[in-house]
């Protein structure tokens, strides 16, 4: 006898996944055992809100919603006495060296959890061995324009799926959905202190949630010398960290926001986090070490 197909989606609660569960809940796409959310603590008050709308939109459909987190990732930068898993900021050097520090960001507090959820349900929690032939599909919300982010799972356990790619659709399409079922207002994903948003999410941002942004330019502050952890152990940070891409302070930086389209700004979920410029060494334990181990 086969064994039962586990079936899970990745729910960033961005534009791609929210299709997905929208169209698993209406009977389009083969329904979820859960659709899992990976919270960093550190979500826009929209994404929030929206993931409460999803959540009460997939209950109805009997698919939970599950909230897995690995700590909150803004508390866990600033204090100095946890390790600092390192976040893709721009980095200033002494001689005006310009660089990007390398991200842990995403393993740490997206994959690592919805991948320790996936053992659990399973009933294989890390260290034990999932044995061969234990397979939990794991949908991913890649449309058609993002094909180039469509990538197997790295553990034997898991296999990813992309219906959005066997639909055929574009993240335009996602949107025009969403659009037709009153979700038009879907936020895009990524944390309020997030170094990959454009000009135009910042100027949302100080619009739209200034709390928000006020939190964001506290953080930018806090960082610039490098990670509380490094810094409590006399590890000096070779230069500066921002949160901008100009490299200096948020609350300075002139936003030149410029009209984006439907497929220019992909969500920042756990297997669909943008790439920026390859990492510069800062000096700092926050860039120097080795990005945390996600295959469990």
């Amino acid at each position: 006898m086969s064994a039962p197909i586990h079936r899970y989606l990745s729910l960033g609660a961005g534009v791609q996944s929210s299709t997905l569960l929208l169209l698993a809940a209406r009977g389009q796409v083969p329904t979820f055992d859960a659709a899992i959310f990976a919270d960093t603590g550190w979500e826009p008050a929209p994404v929030y809100a929206h993931l409460r709308r999803l959540e009460q939109l997939a209950a109805g459909a009997g698919i939970p919603v599950v909230r897995v987190a690995a700590g909150d990732i803004r508390r866990d930068a600033l204090d100095p006495a946890h390790r600092f898993a390192s976040m893709p900021l721009f980095t200033l050097g002494p001689n005006g060296e310009r660089g990007v520090a390398r991200r842990q960001c995403t393993g740490e507090y997206k994959i690592k959890p919805i991948k320790a959820e996936v053992r659990r349900r399973l009933g294989y929690p890390h260290p034990a061995r999932v044995p061969a032939g234990v397979i939990a599909e794991m949908a991913i919300g890649i449309s058609l324009d993002e094909i180039g982010r469509a990538r197997d799972s790295d553990v034997a356990y898991m296999r990813n799926t992309f219906p959005l790619l066997d639909l055929r659709w574009r993240r335009k399409d996602c949107l025009a959905y969403l659009t037709d079922h009153g979700l038009a207002d879907t936020p895009r994903s990524a944390c309020v202190g997030c170094p990959f948003r454009t000009d135009a999410e910042w100027a949302r941002l100080r619009r739209d949630d200034p709390a928000g942004w006020d939190d964001a330019i506290a953080f930018d502050a806090a960082i610039r010398h490098g990670s509380a952890r490094a810094n409590a152990a006399g590890q000096t940070l070779r230069g500066q960290f921002f949160l901008h891409r100009q490299r200096v302070p948020l609350d300075q930086v002139t936003l030149r926001p410029r009209t984006e389209t439907a497929t220019d700004v992909p969500g920042c979920g756990p297997w669909t986090c943008p790439q920026l410029d390859p990492p510069t060494q800062a000096g700092n334990d926050a860039v120097a070490t080795p990005g945390p181990e996600v295959r469990h």
